[in-house]
C-alpha cells in the first residue's frame, strides 16, 4: 500500500504539468498568431473546452474507483478539480478583459439577457468556494458540511455543460457535436453514481 501512495504521489508532477500543456499552447499559438481569424473566439473556446473536460475529469474519479476498485484515484481528484476552476477562471478573464473590453457592466447586462451567459457564470460562482474549501485544513474546519458543499459540484458541470449547448448554433451538424459529447459523459457519470445512491438510501432508511 505504502508503494502504491508513493507511486501516486511521484505521479503528481507529470499530471500537473500535463495539465498545463493546453496552456502552454495556447501562449504559443497567441505568440505566433496562428490562432485563425478569430483569436478571442478561439481562446474562448479553448480554455472554456478545457474546464469543462478537466471538470468531466474530476467528477470521473469516483465512477473510476468503484468501477475499478482502485482508491488512488481520488487522489488525483482535487487537483483536476483545481484545474477546472483555473481554466474556468481563464474562460472569463478572456470574455471579460479581451472580449467585452474589461466592462464588467457589460458583463451583467449579458448574463441578464443571455442564459448561456448566466449558466456559465453560476458554474464559475459556484466552483470559486470549492476550489477554496479544496484543502486538507478546511476539510477537518467544515467536517460534514465539506461533503455537502463540494456535492455542488454537479450542479457546476450541468451549469457548464448548459452553458456549451445553448450557445452553439444548432443548424451546424459539426459545431453541435462537442457539446452533446460532453453532455453525454456528464449524463453517463451522474448515472454511474445512482446505484450508490440508492444503497445509501436504503441503509438510512
Amino acid at each position: 500500500m505504502t508503494a502504491r501512495r508513493d507511486a501516486i504521489a511521484w505521479s503528481k508532477p507529470f499530471v500537473f504539468a500535463a495539465a498545463l500543456v493546453p496552456l502552454a499552447l495556447l501562449v504559443l499559438d497567441s505568440v505566433r498568431g496562428t490562432l485563425g481569424p478569430d483569436p478571442v473566439a478561439q481562446l474562448e473556446h479553448a480554455t472554456g473546452a478545457w474546464a469543462l473536460r478537466f471538470l468531466l475529469a474530476t467528477l470521473a474519479m469516483t465512477p473510476l474507483r468503484r468501477a475499478t476498485g482502485w482508491p488512488g484515484w481520488i487522489r488525483y481528484r482535487r487537483m483536476l478539480g483545481l484545474f477546472a476552476f483555473f481554466y474556468a477562471t481563464l474562460h472569463l478573464v478572456v470574455y471579460v478583459v479581451v472580449d467585452l473590453g474589461g466592462f464588467w457592466s457589460q458583463l451583467l447586462g449579458e448574463i441578464a439577457k443571455k442564459p448561456y451567459i448566466t449558466a456559465g457564470v453560476l458554474a464559475w460562482l459556484i466552483l470559486v468556494p470549492l476550489a477554496v474549501t479544496s484543502t486538507r485544513g478546511m476539510m477537518r474546519r467544515l467536517g460534514r458540511r465539506w461533503q455537502s458543499l463540494h456535492k455542488l459540484v454537479y450542479v457546476s458541470g450541468l451549469a457548464a455543460v448548459l452553458h456549451y449547448l445553448w450557445q452553439v448554433k444548432w443548424g451546424e451538424t459539426i459545431a453541435v457535436v462537442e457539446p452533446l459529447v460532453y453532455a453525454g459523459v456528464f449524463l453517463a457519470l451522474m448515472a454511474a453514481r445512482v446505484p450508490a445512491w440508492l444503497r445509501t438510501r436504503r441503509v438510512a432508511a
